[in-house]
């Protein structure tokens, strides 16, 4: 009886030994609901950067290496549930750091969660300037500034023949989309285009009708979208059915992955759009190799190709298993500190984050060319654009 209670006492002492020697990561990702086709990429992307980091030794931290955990709650793509979850990620899971949601609507609204608590969080999902813009110190971001997104799309018009001299910009009325649309009217204002039409729509919203009926009177050689993968596919599929064809038209989110061909098929020829990352073997990564290993390996084990959602899930996870080993410390404090001084190479690009909390990435212009992802332009034309879009009668 005596080994038995001896056993189960060096069980116990064991267990405990182990849960100390774990550094918990806990963030609420939309797994189910509207945003869930994205979420995935967030969640993913978090468990295969602890997976390679663990692989490699985890982090070490005054002389002693820890092993990192997941703690991932679904937030059922609702913000509300989003903020509780967070204030459980802390209070009751006792995690150490917070990843983040996708979505700003629901960066802006957590990271308040982070701010109160004083415990750091990293996310790459959340670009609105709202989010940065209000003097919390312990919300990072791995995504270009918003009110930036289209400033290489409109750079890359000027070098088109014939450049787009009238704009229209059709933008979600979500916190990311209207910091994306309140900046595009500048970068079109500087480059001496003119906006003919800037009109705001409803999240979700699945009815372009009436929207493109006033982009055809306005008749812009460029519309710009800023709005989710969703309502972009219902634009293209109803701008078809009303052959409504501009010269070009690019949008925020969706050219980039896989699943917007698929759903599109040869109707997604022309479209444009931007990431701020791509798979290039230049983007060299202590964890991965590089990017394009990433990339390979990643969708050997999912399934589906990564695209900078993903690539900037892991980059998350990475800039913490940096600023843990460089605080030498669990501190929250002290590891916000050393976030601060994060200056590093990944396979997402340089990790270093400026005063407000967000990295500096330039975004690259993309196309879908013969049903395949095409870059365009970085800060020069690196291929040749299909410009301009022929009727959709006529292709």
């Amino acid at each position: 009886m005596k080994r038995s209670i001896l056993a189960l006492t060096s069980l116990l002492v064991f267990g405990q030994a182990v849960a100390q020697d774990v550094v918990t990561l806990g963030a609420s990702v939309q797994e189910t609901g509207a945003l869930a086709n994205t979420g995935r990429y967030y969640r993913d992307g978090y468990n295969f950067a602890v997976e390679k980091i663990n692989a490699k030794g985890g982090v070490k931290v005054a002389g002693k290496s820890y092993q990192l955990a997941l703690k991932i709650l679904d937030n059922q793509s609702d913000s509300n549930l989003s903020v509780r979850q967070y204030v459980q990620l802390l209070n009751q899971d006792k995690v150490n750091f917070l990843l983040g949601p996708f979505a700003s609507n629901f960066a802006l609204a957590d990271s308040s969660v982070a701010e109160k608590f004083q415990v750091p969080m990293i996310q790459g999902g959340g670009a609105s300037d709202q989010i940065f813009n209000r003097g919390y110190k312990y919300i990072f971001g791995t995504l270009p500034v918003a009110s930036r997104y289209f400033e290489s799309t409109v750079a890359m018009m000027k070098t088109l023949n014939p450049q787009p001299k009238t704009v229209a910009i059709l933008f979600a009325d979500d916190a990311f989309d209207v910091s994306v649309a309140k900046g595009t009217e500048n970068w079109v204002s500087q480059a001496g285009m003119k906006l003919v039409a800037n009109e705001r729509y409803s999240t979700n919203a699945s009815d372009f009708s009436t929207l493109i009926s006033k982009l055809r009177s306005s008749n812009p050689d460029a519309v710009l979208v800023a709005g989710h993968e969703t309502e972009v596919l219902n634009f293209i599929r109803q701008a078809k059915s009303l052959n409504f064809s501009p010269k070009m038209y690019s949008f925020t989110v969706g050219v980039p992955t896989e699943d917007f061909r698929h759903a599109l098929g040869e109707d997604g020829n022309y479209a444009f759009g931007m990431t701020s990352w791509t798979a290039s073997p230049k983007n060299k990564d202590d964890y991965f190799g590089d990017a394009k290993t990433f990339a390979k390996a990643y969708k050997a084990k999912f399934g589906y190709d990564p695209d900078y959602h993903a690539a900037s899930a892991v980059a998350d996870v990475e800039a913490f298993a940096k600023a843990i080993e460089g605080a030498n410390t669990l501190d929250p404090k002290q590891v916000r500190e050393a976030i601060t001084r994060l200056n590093f190479p990944s396979l997402y690009g340089p990790i270093a984050f400026n005063a407000t909390g967000q990295i500096s990435l330039p975004q690259t212009v993309i196309q879908v060319q013969h049903n395949a992802v095409v870059d365009i332009y970085g800060q020069q034309i690196i291929n040749k654009p299909m410009y301009p879009m022929p009727a959709w009668d006529k292709r």
